[in-house]
């Protein structure tokens, strides 16, 4: 078995009225949310996926289905907190996150100190250990429409020796 492991996590969500834009455990102010059984939090379910994915341990809805009514409008930081639990359990520890979400607006520069501070503080990590940047599609597709946003997350996980 390797000592490191490389994880990889994507995530889409449309655009949805009523509802609170929450990304990366942090709500932004905007006038839409996005729709999802749970808070929808796309920053944060790609990061799942990604640890999972490093242990082949499936992906966020294995672990949390959305036909499960206890995950019905659920904070996505328990998704994240649950999923690096497994990582731990099988002996590995987070390396890095590297994380991209890609939205037309709202613009994420002012939340995203904020954001790597949640993800961290939720992992129990140092923030410099968490990356998020943000980015748009040039007006293409359906992020570019304004249709929803996309996430992607890339975590290298280490066997924790210590």
């Amino acid at each position: 078995m390797s000592d490191y492991k490389i994880g990889f996590g994507y995530d889409v969500h449309k655009f949805a009225e009523n509802r609170k834009l929450i990304l990366g455990g942090v709500e932004i102010p905007f006038d839409k949310g996005l729709e999802g059984h749970s808070d929808a939090d796309a920053l944060l379910h790609a990061i799942c996926d990604a640890l999972l994915g490093a242990l082949a341990l499936g992906d966020i809805g294995k672990h949390f289905p959305d036909t499960d009514i206890r995950y019905q409008n659920a904070d996505s930081k328990i998704f994240l907190r649950e999923s690096y639990k497994l990582v731990k359990e099988k002996g590995y520890r987070l390396g890095n996150i590297d994380s991209t979400v890609i939205l037309e607006k709202p613009k994420l520069l002012p939340h995203i100190d904020k954001m790597r501070e949640r993800i961290a503080k939720v992992l129990n990590v140092p923030v410099d250990l968490v990356s998020v940047k943000a980015t748009t599609s040039e007006k293409m597709g359906f992020v570019g429409s304004g249709e929803g946003i996309k996430a992607v997350a890339t975590v290298l996980i280490s066997k924790d020796n210590s």
